[in-house]
């Protein structure tokens, strides 16, 4: 779960910017407007189609450099750019493959016109949809996306199903949509560019923290198997991402590696997602302890913040499951173990065309760094060249304060 540490950006960022309402009354607003925009895309647009756009920032080089070195980006390559940063709602589908909408944004740099390169950016978790990119001048997430393109980069990061102002609620570590979300926006910004005079390259780069981390892998291999029309992957690194849910991150979990708290608020998304998703239980009572039964999908319904679903929940996975249930976590079976080996297929079941960058910290007790050695254990098996780069003792979240400002140098034209 994310943290205020790793969501709050210096006063820099919002200066010529939308600043997001309060989340009370983003809360009362938000179903009317992601209503608005699956009602504005006709029944038969395609995947990608571009709903609509709006412009929601724009920053100058000078504060993109002081908002990255304010926020912990130390090292991070100095801006060339200003950028403008925009809202736009897209066409994607749902779990089910149904059509729905998505938010996200598209960062461009001014001045700048003809063929660029595009790197697209996936988030880590969020559960409060007014914290995403496209809605929380505050977000992390667009300072990060935005530091793209001060390089020069055109820069694209989805919020996901059910985020920022997409419909319903999200589908927490699902593989598919956020594959199928993140496409559909390269192909949704390759129409809105082409009318400021940008052409998108072929190529793409891709990166990820956290819950993105694991995402990009998703990306990469569908970008890998032709899925995203004439794009196609151009580089490929991973940040602090739990890849190997079944004989990683759930064993570390249970091992005491992961903060209890920090496990406790994790679980509780994945488990009422999982079991929108995959079916992980007929009665929440079967789930979760009391009081918790009543409250917990209450409380990651996307429009609560952070501080309030962690106050809503006990600081251990112990005094939040029921006893059978925690037992199953623990020893996944069934219908439970096949969902998550076949998601951990983003280790097993393609190659990379390109080199792939892992990056991970020592002192995660979030995702806990042995996802990146057994991802890239199996990946190397696979023949794709896949390079660990250590932090040091770094935390979650310091992992990607230090990984960004390399890739950001790494990928600067």
């Amino acid at each position: 779960m994310r943290t205020r540490a790793m969501r709050i950006i210096p006063v820099t960022l919002a200066i010529g910017a939308l600043i997001a309402a309060p989340l009370s009354a983003f809360a009362a607003t938000q179903p009317s407007l992601a209503q608005a925009a699956v009602a504005a895309a006709t029944t038969h647009a395609p995947r990608g189609a571009l709903v609509s756009a709006e412009q929601i920032a724009r920053l100058t080089a000078a504060e993109l450099d002081k908002a990255a070195l304010d926020s912990g980006f130390v090292g991070a390559p100095k801006s060339r750019y200003d950028v403008t940063v925009y809202r736009v709602i897209y066409r994607t589908i749902d779990p089910e493959g149904r059509p729905t909408t998505a938010s996200g944004i598209v960062v461009l740099p001014n001045g700048r016109r003809g063929a660029l390169t595009v790197a697209e950016y996936l988030h880590g978790t969020t559960a409060t949809k007014a914290y995403a990119a496209s809605v929380s001048a505050d977000s992390t997430d667009r300072l990060i996306t935005a530091l793209f393109a001060g390089t020069g980069l055109a820069a694209v990061a989805p919020d996901y199903l059910g985020l920022g102002l997409g419909p319903g609620k999200h589908p927490y570590i699902d593989t598919k949509t956020e594959t199928s979300a993140s496409i559909d926006l390269l192909l949704a910004a390759r129409t809105f560019s082409a009318r400021h005079g940008v052409t998108l390259k072929r190529d793409v780069l891709v990166t990820g923290f956290s819950q993105g981390g694991r995402a990009t892998l998703g990306v990469g291999r569908a970008l890998t198997r032709g899925e995203a029309g004439a794009f196609r992957l151009g580089d490929l690194r991973g940040v602090a991402g739990p890849y190997d849910l079944l004989n990683t991150e759930l064993p570390a979990v249970f091992a005491g590696q992961v903060e209890p708290h920090v496990a406790t608020m994790y679980l509780a998304y994945f488990t009422t997602a999982w079991n929108r998703t995959v079916g992980l239980y007929n009665n929440p009572r079967e789930a979760f302890r009391p009081p918790y039964a009543k409250t917990v999908e209450g409380l990651v319904d996307g429009t609560h913040t952070e501080e309030e679903i962690a106050n809503g929940l006990p600081d251990t996975p112990a005094k939040l499951f029921t006893k059978a249930f925690y037992a199953k976590l623990e020893h996944p079976t069934g219908r439970f173990r096949q969902a998550l080996r076949e998601a951990d297929q983003i280790c097993h079941n393609w190659t990379s065309p390109v080199p792939l960058h892992f990056y991970s910290g020592t002192k995660d007790t979030d995702v806990v760094p042995a996802n990146s050695t057994a991802c890239a254990t199996a990946l190397r098996a696979r023949g794709t060249q896949v390079t660990v780069h250590s932090m040091g003792p770094t935390n979650h979240f310091a992992t990607a304060m230090t990984a960004y400002p390399q890739i950001l140098q790494t990928w600067t034209p």
